[in-house]
């Protein structure tokens, strides 16, 4: 505990300390993470595969370390360092220059075979990750998705995956097989040469990782400020154009440009800052490697002087330095990679950590919908704890009946809504289907029983058929084509020139507002649940259409419980009860009649709305008007 203490104070007296700590203690998570993708216990062919990749990463490294033995035997021969007649000469020359050329050629056949068997590993890896990532985005709360900016978001997915494949393909094949190769030349130089050549090989390795550490972790810290600023760039270029009709109404091109460029500025300072940290690096690790190889030439020019060498030693000298020096070079370009990869890892991962707030009991049961009755029982909520949404609401809609909830903008009629769903948890109370509390039922089974159709239908950017089906993917072609047509979209769909596949562009922008509310009409009526709930299902239509759509739901929801969230009242004068909120709290309830009676809330908001340019009159609304007029 002592121990503890005195980190936690010594970070907190230094943060810079504190920062690398925590960056480190990132890498090591996600290396943890990425590990299991290369030796799975239920995978025995990426094991073999993993095996054979390294056994062949083995074999071209032996091949590499033994090739300046004939070069060195080559250049002797033609040198005249022997006594051989010349046609042997001639032929052992030809000979060693074949076999040197021959190896340096199975090195890089092994090198890419290894690539080869390897290539399935870490293309499986990638798509298990994105898989588990997107998947995990998917469960996470509506609170999470209000909050997130999309574009940011997929920035931190998109440089996340890419960097499964890299690191632990340069991990596994470059790290440990530099310093199995380093270490064969060390061997070499000892035994072939003398310590000296060992010393230039160890004093030049060290500097070198010290020097490209040091500066790499100072461009860390640049190249995550980069991102930042490319994710807020990309945000800002994504918003934009998700508004382009927003944009075009305020005539705003030139400020969305101008808002995109200051992004981008910030982008390009920080980009410049890692431009220039490279050039130095660069610099450095070249100073560093060619002052190495000076040192090691002077060696060998000076053993060759004494004799102690050949001119054939000299060359293999200078071969096994160049095999030294490519390696390091390529390392300081893999160990930035390799930060970099583990910081987008690490973004990715941490998304990953986020915890989802919406969770299933362990072994929550499956809802078993009998007839569709809700209640809710003195259900509290609220998103931020200053600001209380519902308080105390207390409801029963009946199996197979339809409820409205109606009342001002802020009241809590789509929260209601968003609580049955389970989009979030009620805090207080308790809201359940047929006496099991939604909390204690599994999230698929409560989600299959429940049809939701939204005041915005947002539609995929895909096909009209897809948009219906997606409801219920399994759906032949006859029922898609019966739900549109009892969404009354069938018709307009038909008279398209590519019909059924016609692609409705990003956000269904393709469509009026009418046309995708219908879509997401249609879908719901093919997905055929249990209960339905209607949050403004018809804001978006004209009063015909209204009309019509209005008695496709009141077919459907014949022996299916109802929950209508509406604002227009003339849509919901049907309802077997009616719910008016009011501040969070249940001011009236009744039937249509029975409230116009009260002469309450509900009886000022019908006359506001009838009195309202262009009110909707339906034969519902004529005969209410008859009911008030006799109170």
């Amino acid at each position: 505990m002592a121990n503890t203490s005195a980190t936690e104070k010594a970070f907190s007296s230094n943060p810079d300390e504190a920062e690398k700590h925590a960056e480190r203690q990132r890498g090591w998570r996600t290396l943890r993470r990425v590990a299991p993708f290369l030796w799975p216990a239920d995978q025995p062919w990426v094991k073999r595969r993993v095996v054979l990749s390294l056994s062949l990463l083995l074999t071209a490294k032996l091949i590499i370390v033994g090739t300046p033995f004939l070069y060195k035997n080559a250049v002797d021969a033609m040198a005249g360092d022997n006594s051989d007649p010349s046609w042997l000469l001639a032929v052992g020359t030809t000979g060693l220059v074949i076999a040197f050329g021959m190896a340096r050629l199975m090195s890089v056949l092994f090198e890419e075979l290894r690539n080869v068997v390897f290539s399935r590993v870490g293309q499986r890896a990638l798509r298990m990750l994105a898989r588990e990532t997107i998947s995990h985005v998917h469960q996470l709360s509506l609170r999470y998705h209000i909050s997130r900016k999309t574009g940011s978001l997929n920035r931190v997915i998109e440089r996340g995956v890419k960097g499964v494949d890299f690191l632990l393909r340069f991990i596994l094949f470059n790290i440990g097989p530099l310093i199995l190769e380093l270490l064969l030349i060390s061997l070499i130089l000892i035994f072939v040469f003398d310590v000296w050549y060992l010393a230039v090989v160890v004093g030049i390795v060290s500097l070198y990782v010290a020097f490209t550490t040091k500066v790499t972790e100072w461009r860390v810290r640049i190249r995550r400020e980069m991102n930042d600023q490319d994710k807020d760039a990309n945000q800002k270029a994504i918003d934009s154009l998700l508004n382009f009709e927003t944009v075009k109404y305020f005539g705003a091109e030139n400020r969305e440009a101008d808002r995109y460029d200051r992004a981008m500025a910030g982008y390009e300072t920080a980009s410049l800052k890692t431009i220039s940290s490279l050039g130095m690096l660069n610099a450095g690790q070249s100073l560093i490697l060619n002052v190495g190889l000076v040192l090691a030439l002077l060696l060998a020019a000076r053993d060759v002087m004494s004799g102690e060498l050949t001119v054939g030693g000299f060359v293999m000298v200078n071969a096994y330095m160049m095999q030294v020096m490519m390696p390091l070079n390529y390392l300081g370009y893999v160990y930035r990679e390799i930060r970099q990869s583990l910081v987008d890892m690490g973004e990715m991962f941490d998304l990953l950590g986020q915890p989802a707030e919406i969770t299933d009991k362990p072994d929550a049961p499956e809802l078993q919908v009998q007839g569709g009755r809700i209640q809710l029982d003195n259900v509290h909520f609220s998103y931020e704890p200053e600001r209380p949404i519902l308080q105390g609401v207390s409801l029963t809609l009946e199996a197979g009946q339809t409820l409205a909830i109606v009342g001002a903008s802020g009241s809590g009629k789509s929260t209601i809504g968003r609580l049955l769903f389970r989009f979030y948890d009620v805090q207080k109370g308790a809201l359940l289907i047929d006496a099991q509390d939604v909390r204690d039922v599994t999230q698929d089974s409560l989600h299959a029983s429940i049809g939701v159709v939204p005041q915005d239908t947002v539609l995929f950017n895909d096909t009209i058929y897809y948009n219906i089906a997606y409801g219920r993917p399994d759906a032949s072609q006859a029922e898609v084509e019966a739900a549109a047509k009892a969404a009354r979209i069938h018709e307009f769909v038909s008279a398209l020139p590519k019909g059924y596949d016609t692609t409705v562009g990003e956000r269904g922008l393709k469509l009026s507002g009418g046309e995708k509310q219908r879509v997401g009409i249609a879908r719901t009526l093919l997905k055929n649940p249990p209960i339905l709930l209607l949050d403004e299902a018809t804001s978006a239509l004209d009063s015909q259409t209204e009309r019509d759509i209005q008695e496709s739901l009141k077919a459907m929801g014949q022996g299916r419980s109802v929950m209508t969230i509406a604002h227009r009242l003339s849509t919901v004068v049907d309802a077997d009860q009616i719910l008016v909120l009011q501040q969070g709290k249940v001011a009236e309830r009744g039937t249509h009649s029975e409230l116009l009676e009260q002469a309450g809330l509900y009886a000022q908001m019908w006359q506001h709305q009838l009195d309202a340019p262009g009110a909707p009159i339906s034969s519902s609304t004529n005969s209410a008007n008859k009911d008030a007029d006799n109170v």
